[in-house]
């Protein structure tokens, strides 16, 4: 599993010209489903995101994180974060299936969701996503505990 974590001033998705996921101060999260992730790689990702300092203190160092700041998460299912690239068109075969990706993906916001205010895309469907990445600060973080 793969998170591309951007610390946002604010964000949100559309789907069909209509918003339906929207935070101001907060992180805006891509999520990547690998075939053989789980929920294990889910809860450990979930943990990394929620405690991740890179909100600034007082002093303005990277220090709290988005629970400390009252922040939000908008997360967004993105599966090509796992195409790989031999020739010129991307291939997607690393990514789970469409079933159990959108089961893992659901867990994951379900879970979030309990710790902190959550908005959320829309899974399997064409979105637009807008941001104002604040930093910028922009961090990708992945976990693979089957070695894959």
């Amino acid at each position: 599993m793969k998170l591309v974590i951007q610390r946002v001033s604010k964000a949100s998705v559309e789907v069909n010209n209509e918003i339906v996921g929207q935070i101001d101060k907060g992180l805006m999260v891509l999520i990547g489903i690998k075939d053989s992730d789980t929920t294990q790689e889910a809860d450990y990702l979930i943990n990394k995101l929620l405690k991740m300092r890179i909100f600034p203190d007082d002093e303005g160092k990277m220090n709290k994180s988005v629970k400390d700041v009252d922040g939000k998460l908008l997360l967004i299912s993105q599966f090509t974060l796992y195409s790989s690239h031999k020739k010129h068109r991307p291939s997607f075969h690393k990514a789970m299936n469409f079933k159990d990706a959108e089961e893992l993906y659901d867990y994951f916001c379900n879970k979030c969701a309990k710790e902190i205010v959550t908005e959320t895309g829309l899974f399997g469907e064409y979105m637009n996503v807008k941001l104002v990445n604040d930093g910028p600060v922009t961090i990708v973080i992945e976990k693979d505990f089957k070695g894959n």
